[in-house]
C-alpha cells in the first residue's frame, strides 16, 4: 500500500518541536561556558535528578484504598485534575503507551514505574513538564502508529476480540480527527452497516487507508488487500457523491 507523503512532514515537524522543547539555546560569545554551568549546577541539584522511592510514593497518593499497587479509575481522575488536562486528552493516551498500560482507567505501580522512569518523572510538575514532549510524540509517524495499534488493545474488553463500535469511534475521533477529512463520513457509513465491532485487521487497515488513500477516492485500488469493510465503505461513498439526494 502507498505511503502518504506526509510522513516526511511529520518527521520534519516532530523535529522542529523537539527542538522547541529540548534545545532553548541561543547563541553568545560565552555559549558553550553557559551550558557548561547549567550541567554542572543539574549534576548537583538533586531535585533534578529522577528518585525511585519520590515516585513510588507519588504513586501511592492515587493508588486504591483496597489495591495499593494499582491506580483505578478514580485515583485516575484525580490524577487528571491534578495535571489540569482532561481525562479525554491525547496526552494521556501517549502516557499510557509509555507506560504500557494493559487496561484503561488503570495504571499498575509496575507501568507507572516503567513508564515514568523513562520519562524521569517524579512528581506532578515533572509530569506537567513532559505533556508537551508526549504530545510531540504524535507527530512522528512511525511513533504515531505504534500508539494507534496500542490504542486498540488497551481500549477494548478484556474477554474480548473486537472494540465495541461506539468506543472505536471515539478512540478514532481522538486519534485522526484532525487529519483524517473522511472521518465523519465513515462515521455515517459505520452507523448504517451491519458492523457492530471492530477486529484488529479492521482497526489498523483504518490508519492505513486514511494515510494512502486521497479524498476523492481517485486513487483507491479494488484489487488491494483492504478490508472487505473498507470495499463497502469506498462504494457507499460513491453512490453518496454519484446522488446528492443521499446527502
Amino acid at each position: 500500500m502507498p505511503r502518504n507523503s506526509n510522513n516526511s512532514k511529520r518527521k520534519m515537524d516532530l523535529g522542529d518541536q523537539e527542538f522547541s522543547i529540548f534545545s532553548k539555546r541561543t547563541k553568545s560569545s560565552g555559549g558553550s561556558n553557559t551550558a557548561n554551568r547549567s550541567r554542572t549546577k543539574n549534576a548537583e541539584d538533586p531535585s533534578l535528578l529522577f528518585n525511585h522511592k519520590k515516585c513510588v510514593a507519588w504513586f501511592k497518593e492515587y493508588s486504591t484504598p483496597g489495591n495499593l499497587e494499582v491506580i483505578g479509575p478514580e485515583g485516575v481522575e484525580t490524577l487528571c485534575k491534578d495535571l489540569m488536562v482532561e481525562p479525554e486528552n491525547i496526552s494521556l493516551l501517549v502516557l499510557a503507551w509509555k507506560m504500557g498500560a494493559k487496561q484503561m482507567g488503570y495504571f499498575s505501580l509496575q507501568e507507572w514505574l516503567h513508564g515514568l522512569t523513562e520519562l524521569q518523572c517524579d512528581s506532578l510538575s515533572k509530569l506537567k513538564d513532559k505533556l508537551g514532549y508526549l504530545h510531540s510524540l504524535l507527530l512522528d509517524s512511525c511513533s504515531f502508529k505504534s500508539i494507534y495499534r496500542y490504542a486498540f488493545d488497551f481500549s477494548r474488553d478484556k474477554d474480548q476480540r473486537s472494540l465495541d463500535i461506539e468506543t472505536a469511534k471515539a478512540m478514532l475521533g481522538l486519534l485522526l480527527g484532525k487529519q483524517w477529512t473522511l472521518l465523519n463520513l465513515f462515521f455515517q457509513f459505520l452507523d448504517q452497516s451491519r458492523y457492530r465491532v471492530l477486529n484488529k485487521d479492521q482497526w489498523c487497515n483504518i490508519l492505513e487507508f486514511s494515510r494512502a488513500v486521497d479524498t476523492d477516492l481517485k486513487n483507491y485500488d479494488v484489487d488491494g488487500a483492504w478490508p472487505v469493510m473498507l470495499d463497502e465503505f469506498v462504494e457507499w461513498l460513491k453512490i453518496r457523491r454519484e446522488d446528492p439526494s443521499l446527502v
